[in-house]
């Protein structure tokens, strides 16, 4: 690790601070909450929480620290909770430090913005984060590769908060086959045990970029529900990134929960709308039923100006770089934006829950698709 990065040993010491602060103020939080009328032992997770399986807040990739507006922007947006993501996706020797970084800066931030943001390890945590309007973060890995070749980092993440867990990226990891592997060879033997490990430590098991054998057999090896975090429907779009009905019908009958995003790949060509997100949205329904279905956004927060040249800059460098350590999927592209243009605002959810009310859905349902199913799911697993 160069010395412009922090070391293991500060980190730790870091870290073991503001976890041991973080978990005295929401234990005390959520000790509150549990005595608020309509929270754990008399109401309903699901009674206006708006959780994001997937996202952020902030610029589109964050780059702190965060803004006043940034954080307001959250506020806002009327989010709950978002699981979002502090590992190095790529199959990087360094995978390790850079997700050891990426969670210092997270943690950084909730400790210079408590008044705002929390981190969210179990279900007391958010109800915690609902009843102090805060935004919780759950911490999640779209790979494995930083809990070390043997799984040796495992209890380290799981103790600094990491609750979501993806066995793989795109790609072909130590513990399985990515969706864009061609050879979709499944689960490896430590991907067996990743698993296993995961419902033992109640950590949260992804699939969402997971190859088609790869996700049926971890929803067939865990003793716990499974999510699809962030995805499509490969009935409407037929993509590696989408999945096919049957994978998506096996998590809902295990009882996990599929979260729709907001990403190009629900358009076959060109640039994906609302109208989309809700076509998705409506056939994972169809499927899955309303009890599993839910949003990540796989996006941020704030409203991007897409015509900005420094952004289309920043963006189209991102495109190539992603091409370029072969984790991008089909359909990257520099002119097609990771986000839909009219739901391009902190108000992005409301926004989407008013579209879908429009074409009949009632409020019980909106209730569970916006984040009461997400919610049940993560305090099923993560307690």
């Amino acid at each position: 690790m160069s010395s412009s990065r922090v070391t293991r040993r500060h980190f730790v010491q870091f870290a073991s601070g503001i976890a041991l602060s973080g978990c005295a103020g929401q234990g005390s939080d959520a000790r509150a909450a549990d005595r608020a009328p309509g929270s754990k032992a008399g109401g309903s997770l699901d009674d206006g929480i708006i959780f994001d399986g997937s996202g952020g807040i902030g610029r589109y990739e964050w780059n702190p620290p965060l803004t006043a507006s940034e954080i307001q922007d959250g506020l806002r947006s009327g989010l709950t909770c978002v699981s979002i993501t502090v590992d190095d996706v790529t199959n990087s020797e360094h995978a390790f430090d850079h997700t050891m970084e990426m969670i210092s800066v997270r943690l950084r931030e909730i400790a210079a913005h408590p008044e705002s943001l929390m981190l969210v390890r179990n279900a007391a945590d958010l109800r915690a984060a609902k009843a102090t309007k805060r935004v919780g973060f759950i911490f999640a890995f779209q790979g494995a590769t930083a809990l070390g070749p043997a799984l040796e980092h495992f209890d380290t993440m799981h103790g600094l908060g990491v609750r979501v867990m993806q066995l793989t990226y795109n790609t072909r990891n130590l513990l399985g086959d990515g969706c864009l592997e061609p050879g979709n060879a499944g689960l490896s033997t430590l991907g067996r045990r990743a698993v296993e490990r995961m419902n033992a430590s109640r950590v949260l098991v992804d699939v969402s970029h997971c190859g088609q054998r790869t996700t049926a057999e971890a929803i067939e090896l865990s003793k716990q529900p499974v999510a699809i975090t962030h995805t499509g429907c490969s009935a409407v779009v037929n993509h590696p990134r989408n999945k096919r009905d049957e994978e998506l019908k096996r998590c809902a009958d295990k009882g996990g929960v599929a979260g729709i995003y907001f990403m190009p790949f629900l358009r076959a060509q060109g640039q994906q709308m609302a109208a989309d997100v809700i076509a998705h949205l409506e056939h994972a329904i169809n499927v899955c039923g309303e009890e599993h279905v839910g949003i990540g956004s796989d996006g941020t927060v704030s409203t991007v100006d897409i015509k900005d040249p420094a952004y289309v800059a920043e963006f189209r460098k991102e495109v190539e770089e992603r091409r370029k350590k072969g984790i991008s999927a089909p359909g990257e592209a520099p002119d097609v934006f990771p986000l839909c243009p009219d739901l391009n605002t902190p108000q992005k959810f409301q926004i989407l829950r008013d579209k879908l009310r429009a074409r009949g859905h009632s409020q019980a349902r909106l209730n569970k698709i916006m984040g009461g199913n997400f919610a049940r799911l993560f305090a099923d697993v993560c307690g």
